[in-house]
């Protein structure tokens, strides 16, 4: 009796240990100076409970030999559903009313995979969408988190009985009775280490092959949580610690936990290898309190100040991340330090709240805790009451679209259909310059026609709210190869046996490209391939994955193979582009002497396979998601309309032109046929110009083909 009320007593060096895990995830997401890597907070939530959740089911299966499922999911329910509806259906109702219909209906979609408790698998897989990656966070995203527990508190229970019934076999094979406790924790503790090693090997994996996945899916975060579950199994050992040990590594797990906090950041590959050091650290506290929980690092743990913090931990860190994301909303402008601070502090104030007016009246309510059914309707219908208000409010807030009146398609008439043209080209002028030069005067007038346009058209194509669905085909069927993958499977399109061969090659913003240049191949019979990888550039650059959080080595790769395979396939022209939106996190810069540089010899180098080059030029940066600010501004389209000095770099577009010619190639000037010269429309006509912040849309790229088949034509008329 005594072993058990000593397993079961409080802890308030954990408690403690709380404050320290959501003062790291607060001040990382405040970007508070030194703490790049406080989102390892969340690891050590997933430690704690492991371990106070397997030592709750173990000791209740010691005393009545089984887990009663209903008081435990009951008990779960009481502890977190009704904080977390709370603060979800407040943000949700928050996100509707501040910002941009678009993105509210996305947070919304949200809010409903999270009360669900399945919001980390929609991150998983929009976190391996490289068109999605650049979409604007939403204040429900650290709810991912809660998923992953709620997904461990469904299944932990079962791994506890299966365990049990292991022992029991075991017990009852050799004849023993009930086991001396110390050698009865031999298979739960080879149970949970069998767990945490697949898991951790899984985490390894997919840290390198498939990061949203290792860092939002349970798998890949199933060795966290058992890690915690090997401690309480052994606590009988460790609490048999010499105090000094037992100090020792208390103050040495904590030391773990900050060092990751000040040495990790965001482009530390994660959780990987990296989570060794708030996992081990974490464990190493828990292990150092067991005998005597108010000693060693136990003693500032169990202040009031941190126990009171530790209290809070679970409201505050539903509340801080809405409040620091929605505050800028509301005030119209970014938040400094101490603003971010203080969005902090007024999340405290809401979760001290929260604490007393319901998380505690709830869960100590004695009608409640006697009746494990009576907990999970309560849970039921508070989930379903968190789901149901975010659908309403997705009812309520209205698909954007357009109020003004139905614009014109805008057209471009080939050269050739103008042979009464009053300007003739003068006989000296070449042909294709003439035919290039008379489409893009006709796309200039486009653009200037549009460039005031207020009311955003009725018929706008594609309408805002498809616009995250729509992307060229090549970004789906593997032709442009995501961050983890190297080779290019055959992407042929147009006369696919054709003796003359094209090639678009790039990044994305070559890929975006394929929609026209393959209508383009249909027309003139050529056999386009197309070979793409995301945020790689063919130059030979050296260069760093942000989203990796590493070397880049795929690109490196997969430059050397596409290199190959032109200089073997010796294709007849060979198009070239690449996003301007590099910037030192990358390695290098757009436009500096490196950048002209590697240009120069990546066009030498292509040129020498016997093709024409042509590099196109970039698009404008819109510098903004351009559907969402739509959204929010259907009766001024000029409010997300860049000027041209913002959204061009002329001076670095002049200086890309003389290095491709410079290595013998022909540079595509593209600004032009996306702005005048004060301003870059976002709609044009009847068209959207960009699908989110940098890329242009399917149907505006077709739209001007023939302009982009007049600077193909000239390319390999030379």
């Amino acid at each position: 009796m005594e072993d058990r009320g000593r397993a079961s007593r409080f802890r308030p060096d954990i408690e403690g240990l709380r404050a320290v895990a959501v003062l790291a995830v607060v001040l990382f997401h405040a970007e508070v100076p030194g703490f790049a890597g406080g989102f390892v907070g969340v690891d050590v939530f997933f430690v704690i409970s492991g371990f106070l959740i397997t030592g709750l089911l173990w000791r209740e299966t010691e005393r009545t030999g089984r887990v009663r499922l209903g008081r435990f999911y009951g008990a779960r329910a009481r502890r977190l559903l009704p904080a977390g509806v709370l603060v979800l259906v407040t943000t949700a109702v928050a996100a509707s009313w501040l910002l941009p219909p678009l993105q509210a209906r996305s947070v919304l979609g949200d809010a409903v995979a999270a009360g669900l408790y399945v919001g980390n698998y929609r991150l998983a897989v929009q976190g391996t969408d490289y068109l999605a990656a650049d979409v604007p966070p939403s204040p429900v995203q650290h709810y991912w988190s809660l998923g992953v527990e709620e997904q461990f508190y469904l299944f932990w229970p079962w791994v506890v009985i299966a365990t049990m019934g292991l022992i029991s076999w075991l017990t009852r094979a050799h004849d023993r009775g009930r086991s001396a406790p110390g050698r009865s924790m031999l298979p739960p503790l080879l149970v949970l280490g069998v767990i945490a090693a697949a898991s951790f090997a899984l985490s390894l994996r997919w840290t390198t092959d498939l990061p949203p996945w290792a860092f939002f899916s349970l798998p890949a975060r199933a060795w966290q949580l058992a890690v915690g579950g090997m401690v309480a199994f052994s606590v009988a050992w460790w609490r048999r610690l010499p105090p000094l040990s037992a100090g020792l590594m208390g103050w040495a797990g904590l030391a773990l936990i900050v060092l990751a906090c000040v040495r990790l950041d965001q482009s530390t590959p994660y959780p990987g290898v990296a989570a060794l050091l708030p996992v081990l650290g974490a464990a190493l506290v828990v292990i150092g309190g067991c005998a005597r929980p108010t000693s060693g690092v136990g003693a500032p743990l169990s202040t009031p100040p941190m126990r009171l913090v530790g209290r809070l931990s679970y409201s505050w860190y539903l509340w801080h991340w809405p409040v620091l994301l929605l505050t800028p909303v509301i005030v119209g402008h970014s938040l400094d330090l101490a603003a971010r601070l203080l969005a902090a502090a007024v999340a405290g104030v809401l979760a001290m709240l929260t604490l007393v007016a319901v998380e505690n009246p709830i869960r100590s309510a004695a009608n409640l805790r006697g009746s494990g059914g009576r907990s999970l309707l309560l849970g039921g219908g508070l989930t379903a009451s968190g789901v149901a208000a975010s659908l309403v409010l997705l009812a309520v807030v209205p698909v954007p679209v357009g109020r003004g009146a139905a614009a014109r398609a805008p057209e471009i008439e080939s050269q050739a259909a103008q042979p009464d043209s009053a300007t003739p080209a003068p006989p000296s002028q070449d042909p294709a310059e003439a035919a290039l030069k008379a489409m893009t005067d006709q796309v200039r007038s486009a653009v200037a026609a549009s460039a005031d346009i207020q009311a955003v058209p009725s018929n706008l194509t594609p309408p805002l709210a498809d616009t995250f669905a729509e992307k060229p085909e090549v970004f789906i069927n593997g032709c442009v190869r995501s961050w983890l993958y190297v080779g290019q499977d055959e992407c042929a399109y147009g006369a696919t046996t054709s003796a003359t061969r094209v090639a678009l090659v790039g990044d994305s913003h070559a890929a975006m490209w394929s929609p026209a240049l393959e209508r383009i191949a249909a027309q003139r019979q050529w056999r386009l391939e197309t070979m793409g990888k995301v945020t790689c550039p063919l130059q030979d650059l050296p260069i760093t994955s942000p989203y990796l959080g590493r070397t880049y080595t795929e690109c490196a790769q997969w430059r050397g193979q596409i290199l190959e395979r032109l200089r073997s396939e010796r294709p007849s022209l060979i198009v070239v582009s690449m996003s301007r939106r590099y910037g030192p996190d990358y390695g290098f810069t757009v436009y500096s002497p490196q950048w002209l540089d590697s240009l120069t010899r990546l066009v030498r180098e292509l040129r020498s396979t016997g093709a024409a080059v042509l590099v196109l030029g970039p698009v404008p940066d819109p510098h903004s998601f351009v559907p969402t600010c739509l959204s929010q501004h259907l009766d001024s389209a000029t409010a997300c309309s860049p000027e041209r000095a913002v959204a061009v770099n002329d001076a670095g577009i002049a200086e890309e032109e003389r290095a491709t010619a410079a290595g013998g190639g022909h540079y595509a000037r593209l600004t032009d046929l996306f702005c005048t010269t004060a301003r870059c429309p976002v709609i044009v006509g009847d068209q959207l110009v960009y699908r989110d912040d940098n890329h242009v849309t399917v149907g505006y790229a077709s739209w001007l083909v023939p302009v982009l088949d007049a600077h193909l034509t000239r390319a390999m008329s030379r």
